[in-house]
């Protein structure tokens, strides 16, 4: 009887098998390195504004607090975008005339807020409090990166899972005395983790059991 497969169609059929099962691995993890990339998330990459806002001019060269814009970050959810009047605060003294403001001139003037492009965003089934973490010593760089060095406002990190996770677990090594929130520039000192285990009892900030819980951040 003829034989019906050639002797090394079984090698041939397990090679097959082998690049398939290979082919699809490698698939996976590229497109999970795409769906983390920078490309994807967007982190350094300023995005087109109504206007040209310079955060290291406005808080790093003239030193205005953060909260002066921010009004909220204290006390809500978010951190509040300034209406147009307290950009007049300024702008109806200084570069009154200069052609780049004239979008602000004609918000305020008609009393339509200016359109800014988001920069920073979550999911909308992820719960994020700023009042919170400002109060319990997490500071604004600790997300948002040095603005106050940020000529546009670009996205300092990809905000994915495993972002807000590695300080859900471990606080210590993120959380800094309450007067240092504002600070940019902060650099952990070479005893963060018996500062920051000190500060976790004093914020009474709860255990990583609590804080990784899922019902903390997706409501």
């Amino acid at each position: 009887m003829r034989q019906l497969f050639a002797p090394g169609a079984d090698a041939i059929l397990r090679l097959a098998l082998f690049v398939v099962a290979a082919g699809s691995v490698m698939m996976l993890v590229v497109a999970g390195a795409v769906a983390n990339s920078d490309y994807v998330s967007m982190v350094g990459i300023a995005p087109a504004q109504p206007v040209p806002f310079s955060h290291k001019h406005h808080s790093g060269e003239l030193g205005l607090d953060c909260r002066y814009c921010h009004a909220t970050v204290e006390t809500e959810a978010t951190a509040g975008m300034p209406p147009t009047y307290t950009c007049m605060t300024c702008h109806s003294q200084i570069w009154t005339g200069a052609p780049m403001l004239a979008p602000v001139r004609d918000s305020l003037a008609s009393h339509t807020p200016l359109a800014w492009t988001r920069v920073n965003r979550l999911p909308d089934y992820v719960y994020f409090n700023h009042a919170i973490h400002v109060s319990k010593g997490i500071g604004c760089s600790s997300c948002h990166g040095d603005m106050t060095a940020m000529q546009m406002t670009m996205r300092a990190q990809s905000f994915h899972m495993d972002f807000c996770l590695q300080c859900h677990r471990n606080p210590a090594a993120n959380v800094r005395p309450i007067g240092e929130v504002l600070n940019m520039t902060w650099q952990a000192p070479p005893d963060q983790m018996a500062r920051g285990r000190a500060l976790v009892a004093q914020y009474h900030i709860r255990g990583a059991a609590v804080l990784t819980d899922c019902s903390t951040c997706h409501r």
